[in-house]
């Protein structure tokens, strides 16, 4: 049977233990950030040249030019098997359908007559997007990124993406960006494309915003660059909290387990059960489907690492332990999940009843999967219209009320020893 990092009571937790589970956050890795930094300062410097050297490198390949041709792109969707480019487009319609739907609107309010303060979204001009290579593809990195900035209006869509051994992101990737109708695709990967977007250079644009997950080393750029180009919320290894009643299937719950630790060995995932009996029934089952799957070694690395089945002596606590832990995807398994839910707080995202797995969240339903991670769910949402607009605060003084504000205004001002400003406020002030 499957060894597990965290078991037994919540209520009998170690600190040593408890502390583990609730401060995830990333540890700062002294030479992750030093290669990191090196590598933005030698983008900075040397811009394409940096780049392709870097392809060489860490890709083993030889680029000739570092963005993706238009015909490569469309080749890609072009080849795509027509079940998966309609699943594809399926993923993106829902996307933009939720996203727009999310989309902050615009308001103006009148505390005084003749005061008008107002505040309106504007859209970026243009975003980047990173979509991660390595273990696995993520076109749906690239629609979850993609598709919102589209919704929200931005101007100018990049997608940076690592080259595999055909010098080009791989083909779904691309397909993807296709379906998101991204506006330009380079074969760059890692620190040196969030460097490259941050900044520019010859030939990858500058951008405002990168969104987007990607390795320890994506996090760390991202979080150096974060005084130059606006980033997400941080970002770490995959998450699941579930919690579940006594009523909840075991082999439902080791399914979803299985399937959020296979993201990597890094992964953070942890059921908490009412009794001990179900502990055992879940562990049980997470052994028989451990035996089939093809990803075996990365789940067991990451249960044995990160993982745990913990029980709780009533759901309710167990939503207490949750909002303390802030987990990136929250699965609530029980029979009154949707009463439950106003109590779910601190989590990327929230998924109520077993048939609402997280698999559809990743994918499907039109909710982002891009969350925040590592306990940042305290403070952090996941991405949303929010990230790829900027807000304008407006206001407007007719002369009546120019005249009425005067006084005080010119008060405060030189309050703060600010004679200028009393000035300016005292020429409106009517006798």
């Amino acid at each position: 049977m499957t060894a597990f990092r965290f078991t037994g009571a919540i209520s009998a937790l170690g600190a040593a233990d408890r502390g583990a589970l609730l401060d995830r956050a990333p540890q700062g890795n002294s030479q992750v950030a030093g290669d990191t930094a090196r590598i933005i300062a030698d983008v900075r410097a040397r811009g394409d040249t940096a780049l392709r050297e870097m392809a060489r490198r860490f890709d083993r390949v030889d680029l000739d030019a570092l963005e993706v041709p238009r015909s490569a792109i469309q080749s890609a969707i072009d080849a795509t098997p027509a079940e998966l480019r309609r699943a594809l487009e399926r993923a993106a319609a829902n996307i933009e359908a939720v996203h727009r739907a999310f989309m902050p609107a615009a308001v103006e309010f009148s505390p005084e007559p003749g005061i008008v303060v107002g505040r309106r979204p504007d859209p970026l001009e243009r975003v980047g997007v990173y979509a991660p290579g390595g273990r696995a593809n993520y076109p749906s990195s690239v629609l979850m990124g993609a598709v919102p900035a589209r919704a929200a209006g931005v101007c100018d869509v990049v997608v940076c993406s690592p080259p595999d051994a055909s010098g080009l992101p791989p083909r779904i990737a691309l397909a993807a960006a296709a379906v998101a109708q991204v506006d330009r695709v380079f074969a760059v990967g890692g620190a040196g494309a969030i460097a490259a977007m941050a900044f520019g250079t010859e030939s990858v644009p500058r951008v405002d915003a990168i969104v987007g997950p990607g390795n320890a080393y994506v996090a760390a750029a991202k979080l150096q660059l974060a005084h130059t180009v606006a980033i997400d919320s941080p970002a770490g290894p995959s998450e699941l909290l579930l919690i579940a009643d006594r009523a909840a299937d075991a082999d439902n719950i080791a399914r979803e387990m299985i399937a959020q630790a296979e993201h990597d060995p890094w992964a953070c995932v942890v059921a908490i059960v009412t009794s001990e009996a179900q502990a055992a029934s879940v562990a049980r089952a997470l052994a028989a489907q451990l035996a089939l799957s093809p990803r075996r070694g990365i789940v067991e690395a990451a249960l044995v690492g990160n993982g745990g089945i913990l029980v709780a002596d009533s759901v309710d606590s167990a939503l207490d332990f949750s909002a303390d832990y802030a987990p990136e995807h929250l699965l609530i398994d029980a029979r009154n999940a949707i009463a439950l839910s106003a109590r779910a707080r601190n989590a990327g995202t929230v998924f109520l009843g077993s048939s609402s797995s997280v698999a559809f969240g990743d994918y499907m339903t039109g909710a982002n999967h891009v969350l925040p991670t590592g306990g940042s769910a305290r403070a952090y949402s996941g991405l949303s219209p929010l990230n790829f607009v900027r807000w304008t605060t407006f206001q407007r003084v007719d002369a009546d009320a120019a005249s009425r504000l005067a006084r005080d205004v010119a008060l405060l001002a030189r309050a703060e020893g600010l004679p200028g400003h009393a000035a300016a406020a005292a020429g409106w002030a009517r006798s």
